[in-house]
Order: C-alpha cells, then structure tokens, then sequence
C-alpha cells in the first residue's frame, strides 16, 4: 500500500471496473451474437426454405391437375394450371436453391435435388407425352400413357417433398432448441455481467476504501484533534505513499506548534513578569504623582510666594543684578509650577476622572476656542470649524484639552501673517486608518495652520514628551503638549500624525495635523 500514491490506486481500480465492463460486454457480445445468428437462421433460412417448399408442391400439383383435366377434355384452356404451376414452382425452386446455396440448412441441397430427379421425371415419363398425344390424337386415344403410371411418378415426387420437409423441419427444431440456448445463455451473460460489475465495484469500494478512506479518516479525525488543542495527540502515518507524506506534513506541523507553542509560553511567562514590573512601576508613578501634586506643590509655592513678595517689596532697592537673580528665581519658580501641572495633567489622562460618553465636537471644538479667547484677541487669531462636525464617544475634557492644544499651538507658532486655523472632518480612508484602525469605522479630524509649519525629520520627535524644537526664550512651553495630544487620541482609541511636507516647503505650508477618532457604535460594550 505504502509503494502507490492514492491516485494510482484510484487508476487501479478504475482500470478493474472498466475490465470487468469489458469482459461483461464480451461475453454479453458473444451470447447475442449467437441468439442472432440462431435467429436469422431459423427467420431468414429454415421458415422461407419451409413456405418455398409448400409453394413448390403446390405448384407441381396445379400442374397435375391441369394435365387432368387436358387429359380429359383435350382443351387447351384446361393447360392454364399446368402452365402458371410450372411457372411458380420454377421461382419456388429457384428460392429454395439460394436457401440450399447459403449452406445454412445442412442436406437441402441433396433433398432438393431428389425432388428435381422427382419432378424431371414426372414431366419427361408421363407430364410431356400425356400432352403431345392429347394434342395430336385428342382426348381418349389409345396412345396415352397409363393414370396409374402417372400416379406412380407424382408419388415419387410427394415422397421426395416429403423428405424434403421432414428435413427442414428437423433442422428447424434443431435450431429453435439452439435459439432457445441462446437466449438463455444471453440472459444469463447479462446476469453474469451485473453480478462481475456489481462484484467489481464492491470490490474497487473496499479497496478504495482500505487504500485512501480510512487512511485520510485517520489523518483527518488526528488533525481535529490537534485543531481541538491536543497537541501531544501524535498523527498516525499510513496508506499510500502521498497520504503518508501528508501525513508527515502534519505531523511536522503538529511538532513546529508544540515547539512554537513553547516558546510563546516562555514569552508569555516573561511578559507576565514584565506585566507585574510596569504595573509596580505604574503604581510608583502614580506615588510619584501623588506627590508631586502635594508634596512638591507646597514647596514650591512657597518659594514662588516669598520670591515674588522678596521681588514686589524690594524691586529697584537692591542693585541692578539682584533684580536680576530674583527675576531669574521668580520666572523659575512659575515655570516649575507649570510644568508640574502639565506633568501632572499628562499622568492622568485615561487614568483619573475620565467619563466616556456621546459628545457632539462642535460643542467640544467651541470649548476649545473659548478657552483660548484671550490667546486669540491677542494674536488676532482666526479659528474656522468647517462643520458640522460628528458626534463621537468621548471624555468632554480630554478632548476639549486636545482641540485647545492643538489650536494653542497653531496660535503660538505663527509666522508673519495673522493665524489662521482651520478644523475640518471626513470619514477615515484605508491609507489613513492605519494598521489598528482597519476593522473599525473612524473620523479622520484635519487641524491646518498657516504658521511656520515642522521640518519633515521631526515629525515624529514633537511627539515625544519634553522634546521641544525651538529655545524656550523663542517659544515658551514645557514640550508637553503634543505628547499628551497623542496620549488623548491613543487613549480614544485612534491615532495622531503630521502631514508629510517637503523639506523645503515646510516653513511657508504650515503644519497640518490629522488625528482619528472611532465611530460610535450603538451599543458600546460597558
């Protein structure tokens, strides 16, 4: 079994089927062609040898009569009978000699020629003098021969159609016993070929079966098993040599998962333990947290007081550098105040105080620009919202935030001419969406500026927290802000990118920022 691919065997036995066919239809073949040919002899040779045969006799005893009754009356018109009889036994005879010439019907030939010696006779000894006399003596001369020996001759001629007969119908009954062995042996060839077709294919059923179904019932019945999770469940190898090739396929797969398998085990068990790690280092984060925002907050509040009130009472008493200094530690002071505020403001989006719920971004958008009311007076700010705008599913402050940090910087990082913001929407396309966006529904939000855009090389870095890209003394800020964009955006659920520009055109494109944001669904899960 194992030397043959399941296709071969699949040829094997259908070359067994077609020649249990072919020997069926062989013998079926020969028995009909037997039955035919016993047929046509008896149809075509022995039943027309039998009518040409009475027609003969009855021919020769029209001719009889006639001859009588010329005899007798000496009337030409009574040689009618005698005429039309020979006529239609010489047609007779003929028949019965193409019948006797096809070698069909063994002894006619001998019979018929014992009937013409018969009827040559009859005619010569009795039939031909009876009618020259009659003709040129009349009726009832003395010169005629005998009725007796006429007779006598006509019985020779009945004894050898008699003879005739009893051989055809001999032959006759030989040949319908041979029809009826043929049609019986043509039944029985039919039987035959049914019961070797029906044998054949059961026999081809079983091999099949043995050879390629139960093999691929065992490989197929391990494969739902190993499907299952049975991994230590071993694959069976056998029947021919290309299921026990799959076989082995399968088996090699079953060993590659168990191996794979493996090593996501211990990836997982390392990740576990990096899971406690960052959950411990979120926890001391989150102490960190707790503390900045009360231990270090008072602390520097009171520095930030006393060098405000030491800068308040004191300025201009003291020397020109001292004011300096207590400039410098007021500005600090305040600057600290502020970037442990956005530090802060940073550590708990997603974690502290968030509400998710339906939110309509033009209601959000709005809170954004009026929050930056005295930011846009100053700078005569221009903020479009090219609504309306979709309704989405939300934190109401950590999207305000978002909207007001993205709008605070297109204000800050202007050029020459007024800012110009601008906020627009459309459904997000496959190239936007991203490789976590792509089974999910999402808005794609576009903020556009015409300020003094971000060089191309640094589209990732102003993403990064602390990163800034100009001094503090040009812009101010705590290189906060896009992070915690990002944080927001991520947080909901979507992402955030800068709109690639040329390298030599990003200072007079502006910055055009995209962040998307997930279509609600109907029933969002709690």
């Amino acid at each position: 079994m194992s030397r043959l691919r399941s296709g071969q065997w699949l040829a094997i036995t259908a070359g067994g089927l077609i020649f249990a066919a072919l020997v069926g239809i062989a013998v079926c073949l020969i028995a009909l062609h037997r039955l035919s040919d016993a047929r046509r002899v008896v149809v075509d040779r022995l039943d027309p040898a039998s009518v040409a045969s009475a027609r003969y006799l009855g021919a020769l005893l029209n001719e009889e009569t006639g001859l009588r009754g010329f005899e007798l009356a000496g009337r030409e018109s009574f040689l009618l009978p005698y005429v039309t009889g020979s006529r239609d036994a010489t047609a007779a005879r003929r028949r019965l000699q193409q019948i006797a010439d096809t070698g069909d019907v063994p002894g006619l030939d001998e019979d018929l020629r014992d009937v013409g010696v018969a009827s040559s006779s009859w005619h010569l000894l009795y039939a031909d003098p009876v009618i020259l006399t009659v003709r040129a003596k009349g009726a009832g001369a003395k010169a005629l021969p005998s009725l007796n020996a006429g007779k006598a001759q006509f019985d020779q001629v009945r004894a050898a159609f008699a003879q005739l007969d009893d051989n055809v119908a001999e032959r006759r009954r030989a040949v319908r016993a041979r029809l009826r062995h043929a049609a019986t042996a043509a039944t029985a060839a039919v039987i035959f070929t049914a019961a070797l077709l029906l044998l054949a294919a059961l026999v081809a059923g079983v091999t099949l079966r043995r050879t390629v179904s139960n093999p691929l019932s065992r490989l197929a019945r391990d494969a739902r098993r190993i499907a299952r999770g049975d991994f230590d469940h071993p694959v069976a190898v056998s029947g021919p040599r290309d299921i026990q090739g799959l076989s082995t396929d399968v088996e090699s797969m079953r060993r590659r998962i168990i191996a794979e398998l493996e090593v996501v085990n211990r990836a997982r068990a390392q990740l576990e333990e990096q899971t406690v790690d960052l959950q411990r280092s979120n926890a001391e984060l989150e102490q960190f947290a707790y503390v900045a925002s009360h231990d270090l907050q008072e602390p520097l509040r009171k520095v930030a007081s006393f060098t405000g009130m030491l800068q308040h009472r004191y300025q201009g008493q003291l020397d020109e550098r001292a004011d300096q200094y207590i400039d410098f530690a007021v500005d600090g002071a305040k600057r600290m105040q502020v970037l442990i505020n956005d530090l802060l403001a940073f550590s708990r989006v997603g974690r502290v105080g968030t509400e998710e719920k339906l939110l309509e971004m033009d209601d959000v958008a709005a809170d954004a620009v009026g929050n930056l009311g005295a930011a846009i007076e100053e700078s005569g700010a221009e903020i479009v919202v090219e609504g309306p705008l979709p309704t989405v599913r939300g934190d109401r402050s950590l999207l305000t935030a978002l909207l007001q940090n993205l709008f605070a910087n297109a204000v800050k990082f202007r050029g020459e001419e007024a800012p110009r913001v601008t906020l627009s929407v459309a459904p997000t396309t496959a190239a936007d969406a991203g490789d976590g966006d792509g089974a999910r529904k999402s808005y794609t939000f576009t903020i556009a500026d015409n300020g003094i855009g971000v060089a191309p090389r640094y589209a990732d870095r102003i993403f990064v927290i602390f990163q800034r890209l100009h001094p503090k003394e040009e812009y101010g800020g705590t290189g906060i802000g896009l992070a915690m964009c990002r944080k927001i955006v991520e947080f909901h659920g979507g992402r955030i990118w800068l709109e690639p520009v040329d390298e030599d055109e990003h200072a007079s494109a502006g910055a055009t920022f995209h962040f998307t944001l997930p279509v609600p669904e109907e029933d969002p899960p709690a």
